[in-house]
């Protein structure tokens, strides 16, 4: 699902994921949903994002932190 959503080139944005066809990077949706903001909050600050983009944001992440690497927190 989220590979139509979620793309990276090496040349913009320093290479992080971003909303496809947007500077809208994973890592902007996850602050803001971790600082307390809803989607519907999300998508009104950035109205060509889409509700569909924002969860394939979060099932980008949810895959990305499925790799086999240990992570410390501190």
């Amino acid at each position: 699902m989220h590979k139509q959503w979620v793309i990276s080139n090496p040349r913009a944005m320093m290479g992080k994921p971003v909303i496809a066809g947007t500077p809208i990077t994973v890592e902007l949706i996850l602050e803001k949903l971790a600082a307390g903001e809803t989607i519907e909050q999300v998508l009104e600050v950035h109205p060509y994002v889409t509700r569909e983009a924002i969860l394939a944001a979060l099932t980008f992440a949810k895959e990305a932190l499925r790799a086999d690497v240990v992570y410390s927190p501190g």
